[in-house]
């Protein structure tokens, strides 16, 4: 798993900047579902490489978190347990 400061850093690249190359097409994803959560997760951050962006198509989207005491990964499990 990433550490807090190379998330940091990720988090605060500018969207006008990033290289579109080194975005991943969120088509290209695939988590498999009996993994557990952890793995799950690991595998969604390895194949994206940057979790605060990936494209749609042709447009690159950056993921923004509420500013809660919820962390990311909380975020991260809701969100494979849904997959």
């Amino acid at each position: 798993m990433l550490d807090n400061e190379t998330l940091r850093q990720m988090r605060e690249m500018d969207i006008n900047t990033i290289d579109p190359d080194t975005v991943v097409d969120a088509a290209e994803i695939y988590i498999d579902t009996e993994l557990p959560v952890p793995e799950r997760m690991a595998e969604y951050v390895r194949q994206l490489r940057n979790p605060y962006f990936m494209k749609v198509g042709n447009v690159i989207v950056k993921m923004k978190f509420a500013d809660t005491n919820v962390t990311a990964r909380e975020c991260y499990e809701r969100y494979l347990k849904l997959c």
